[in-house]
């Protein structure tokens, strides 16, 4: 089966080739741990593809100026990717997003079909906590959604704020059980530095790395290059996955990335 590429490199090894084709995957971490530019990379490793896999960024909280200009910081026109209709921004609230997805005639749907959308990229899942606090009202609420999204035969990368110290996952609605693929971004204090690291818990119908890498983020003047470069497993940190190590996990750092 066909892979779908996540844009890097060192991460479509580690989930043994890419993605699955149409599939749900949950990208959790703590503010400023790189998930918008994980989303980016994954939109527009699909513009590279031949023939090109359009794609959709729907956001609930940035303003459209300070999604454009973090992106801008990395090296990416955001404008300029729009304009190739290859891209499509999409600014919205939980809401009208949902309804949109149970709408075949709404800006959403056509938006989909209009532009062959292929990839679809939502920040973030955790906006939804909005419309309820009950457990099963939010499990039935990510169910159409992720539902919703596989039903118009596109892969989605879900991004979700994760507060937690560990790599462990604590949530209401259970989402990591619904989703096909679970990554977890985290803090580490290694060594005095402060680095970010990824882990794969969950990847279903296929086997993947179960270490941890520690990653970074680079600019770059290429619009398609990788700005997300990840480095080989961690070795030697016993108890790292329960934040027992004393190299220590830590979760109350912010970044601008």
């Amino acid at each position: 089966m066909t892979r779908i590429s996540s844009g890097i490199p060192a991460l479509d090894e580690m989930l043994n080739g890419g993605f699955m084709p149409a599939s749900s995957i949950l990208l959790r971490g703590a503010p400023g741990t790189g998930k918008t530019t994980f989303a980016f990379q994954f939109l527009i490793e699909g513009l590279c593809q031949n023939p090109p896999q359009s794609g959709l960024l729907v956001a609930f909280e940035e303003f459209p100026e300070s999604l454009y200009r973090d992106a801008a910081s990395l090296g990416w026109d955001l404008k300029a990717f729009e304009s190739s209709g290859l891209l499509q921004i999409m600014f919205t609230s939980p809401e009208v997003f949902l309804h949109s997805l149970s709408s075949p005639e709404s800006t959403l749907t056509r938006r989909i079909h209009d532009y062959n959308i292929q990839r679809i990229a939502l920040d973030s899942l955790t906006h939804f906590t909005r419309l309820t606090t009950n457990t099963h009202e939010l499990r039935d609420l990510y169910n159409r959604i992720i539902n919703g999204v596989r039903r118009e035969g596109l892969t989605g990368l879900y991004l979700g704020e994760e507060m937690r110290s560990d790599f462990t996952i604590d949530e209401k609605g259970r989402l990591s059980f619904i989703v096909d693929c679970l990554l977890l971004l985290r803090y580490l204090e290694i060594d005095s530095a402060v680095e970010r690291a990824i882990t794969v818990l969950k990847m279903r119908s296929s086997d993947h790395d179960k270490q941890i890498h520690r990653f970074n983020i680079e600019a770059s003047d290429e619009p398609h290059a990788p700005r997300i470069h990840i480095g080989p497993a961690l070795q030697g940190k016993a108890g790292l996955l329960a934040g027992l190590t004393e190299r220590r996990i830590i979760s109350n750092v912010r970044s601008t990335q």
